[in-house]
């Protein structure tokens, strides 16, 4: 924890930024929240022309998650309702949508009292975020002033989600709070659950009366919660002060955890917030723990890309144990669906593991799942979990076999956006991530043993795929020596950037021009396709990843400062959101993987080459002296991995590991290779 409140210093002067710590940026962005020294950001300009503004923002635990839709109407007052889902209360039909879903709208300030008189003329004076989020407003009663900071966050176990709101008397006289009873109980259709009816209530903790003298405080707890008799659950009573210290200790305990360490403030905190996102979001589930997107939608279940493909490779990185457990509960949840005919494993499975969705057929999953198993098994760097991946990782392979044209690229029905937009045949997308897939189970069947004839196959399969990609996909698209990203495919594709997350970097220059010129690249990122108004950042975040990775690294740190202040300190915050106009940008939380594994993987360029190895190709960009991944885990280890400039251009590059210290110098864009 001490590493990440290093920096925290320096944000206040990074507190409005709108060039990005003075840097070179090729876009700016209009910021309405500022750095916080706790680590969080706000928003406290509620000037006539920054309000009416709205906004909305998913939290989540293990039982529950929330939307909160908020904001500040042209008045100044605070407004906001909630949506609250219930995973494991399930709806019939028992489909992938299938959770319990109510939308709450209660306001505490309008139920209580000063001197027998309301709550009025609000004035919102901040409100912020950090893992919590916190609204301080300022009342008052027939002249008589209060301040009221509500703090709204979901509980990390339980079915519930708290509000605790502290009313201070900043006024110069005694007055008299009257805090009434609120109770709210209801039952659901019970033909439309699977466990029969389900009981909610929302209920103020602690009403009654007291009296306030000037400077002191008190405050009112409220909670939502749902719960299932024919589950054999009970209404739950709430300690309040223990879940908000709770969760407090989750945020604590993930902003300790695989810290970034650059110059740029802004960079730092994006990455702290995403971690929060993509770590919150998993359900303890029938089928066990379940990494779940979200966005009211998506619950849980797993895909084969947001959680194999997108997030899974991601937390052996943190080391943080519900999402290792939630990854390798995923891929055995896959393994289920092995079969001796290679019909293609489901795209989802869904129902807390008791039914599946493969309603857009094959989307190149068993490449997905290939890719982001083999990786993950590499990272964990546990023998165990490595052997019993390693036969869904080889059937995975095989299947992607079978699947070869005759111009040696994969088949698949479609891709992971399931025909939103054509993908041919075969895509650029499933053959990379097969290629990638072929050379981490190489890498991962020399550490299990595996005959050599085997791994050396995998080696030259991978090579021979490379060679097929290039003719397959490689083409003048737009006037840009980049991909098509399926055969015939005449226009420009944000996923054209695929091919750089895997190291296939022959046509870097002209892709990355493609990706960043006015065609694709919008004040949103990427567009899907050039010439439509979609918008997904999980291409965006792809290309940010792979474009660092290959070594442009001034071009994809532009792009980089440009999201991360949009995302984190612009209209719509704190996280990387899933798409637009779909979904309304909902934060769906493997996006925030994503967002990770820019720095993990492509800023600092770590690729797993075994249990107790890896490369490190880092990218310090211009006007940068240093930068740190600090408390990183895997590959047996907890360590620090730095980056510094040496003399004659060269990076001096170290891993710390307790007492030990491993240092080598290397040219910029060169690699080393690295085992403890």
């Amino acid at each position: 924890m001490k590493r990440f409140w290093t920096t925290a210093a320096l944000w206040a002067a990074f507190a409005c930024v709108a060039t990005f710590g003075g840097a070179r940026a090729e876009e700016t962005t209009s910021t309405r929240w500022t750095l916080e020294p706790d680590g969080g950001i706000a928003w406290t300009d509620f000037s006539a022309a920054r309000v009416p503004h709205n906004d909305h923002l998913e939290a989540s635990g293990e039982r529950v998650s929330t939307v909160f839709r908020y904001g500040v109407d042209e008045k100044g007052a605070f407004r906001l309702n909630r949506s609250v889902v219930w995973p494991m209360l399930r709806t019939i039909p028992n489909n992938t949508h299938a959770s319990l879903t109510i939308r709450f709208d209660y306001d505490l300030p309008s139920k209580i009292t000063l001197d027998g008189k309301p709550l009025a003329n609000e004035k919102t004076l901040r409100v912020a975020l950090n893992g919590i989020l916190t609204v301080v407003s300022r009342f008052d009663a027939d002249g008589k002033p209060v301040e009221i900071e509500r703090r709204f966050f979901p509980s990390t176990t339980g079915p519930f989600v708290c509000e605790r709101a502290t009313v201070k008397n900043v006024g110069t006289e005694t007055v008299a709070l009257s805090v009434p009873e609120l109770r709210d109980v209801n039952q659901t259709d019970p033909k439309r659950g699977v466990n029969g009816a389900y009981t909610t209530v929302a209920a103020i903790a602690n009403p009654g009366d007291s009296t306030l003298k000037p400077g002191e405080s008190a405050t009112v707890n409220f909670a939502i919660q749902a719960f299932s008799e024919g589950k054999g659950e009970r209404e739950a009573t709430i300690d309040f002060a223990a879940e908000e210290a709770a969760r407090v200790a989750f945020v604590s305990e993930i902003w300790s955890k695989l810290v970034v360490e650059t110059p740029e403030p802004i960079l730092n905190a994006a990455f702290a917030f995403a971690k929060i996102r993509a770590s919150e979001s998993i359900y303890r589930t029938a089928g066990g723990l379940m990494h779940g997107p979200g966005g009211e939608s998506y619950y849980a279940a797993i895909w084969a890309n947001d959680q194999a493909e997108y997030v899974n490779p991601f937390f052996p990185y943190l080391g943080y144990a519900k999402g290792n457990e939630s990854a390798l509960n995923s891929f055995r949840h896959f393994a289920r669906f092995m079969n001796d005919k290679f019909r293609p494993i489901p795209s989802s499975i869904i129902a807390e593991g008791t039914d599946i969705w493969n309603g857009a057929g094959d989307r190149g999953d068993a490449a997905m799942i290939a890719y982001g198993a083999a990786r993950y098994a590499l990272v964990r760097g546990d023998e165990a979990e490595a052997r019993e991946l390693w036969p869904l990782i080889a059937w995975c392979l095989e299947y992607c076999n079978r699947k070869l044209t005759a111009d040696g690229v994969v088949a698949s029905d479609c891709d992971e956006l399931e025909r939103r937009f054509p993908a041919g045949d075969a895509n650029l997308c499933t053959s990379v991530l097969y290629y990638d897939a072929l050379l981490s189970a190489a890498a991962l069947g020399r550490e299990l043993g595996e005959p050599k004839e085997t791994t050396d196959r995998l080696v030259e399969t991978a090579a021979s795929l490379r060679e097929c990609i290039e003719k397959h996909f490689g083409r003048d698209v737009r006037g840009f020596e980049t991909y098509q990203y399926y055969d015939g495919c005449e226009k420009l594709r944000s996923w054209i950037c695929v091919p750089f997350i895997a190291g296939i970097d022959e046509r870097a220059e002209g892709t990355i021009a493609a990706l960043f010129s006015d065609r694709l690249w919008t004040k949103d990122g990427l567009l899907t396709e050039e010439g439509s108004k979609t918008f997904w950042d999980r291409s965006t975040l792809y290309a940010l990843r792979g474009v660092l990775a290959v070594g442009a690294t001034e071009k994809g740190l532009d792009k980089l400062r440009y999201y991360s202040a949009t995302r984190l300190l612009g209209d719509h915050v704190p996280y990387p959101i899933e798409a637009w106009p779909e979904g309304s940008q909902r934060h769906l939380s493997a996006e925030s993987g994503l967002y990770c594994r820019i720095y993990v993987e492509g800023l600092f360029g770590i690729r797993p080459t075994g249990f107790r190895s890896f490369d490190v190709t880092p990218r310090l960009p211009e006007g940068w002296d240093h930068m740190a991944l600090r408390d990183v885990c895997g590959f047996g280890s907890e360590f620090d991995l730095t980056v510094d400039r040496a003399d004659l251009g060269k990076l001096r590059v170290s891993v710390i590991r307790g007492t030990e210290t491993y240092t080598t110098t290397i040219n910029e864009g060169e690699t080393w290779n690295f085992k403890f």
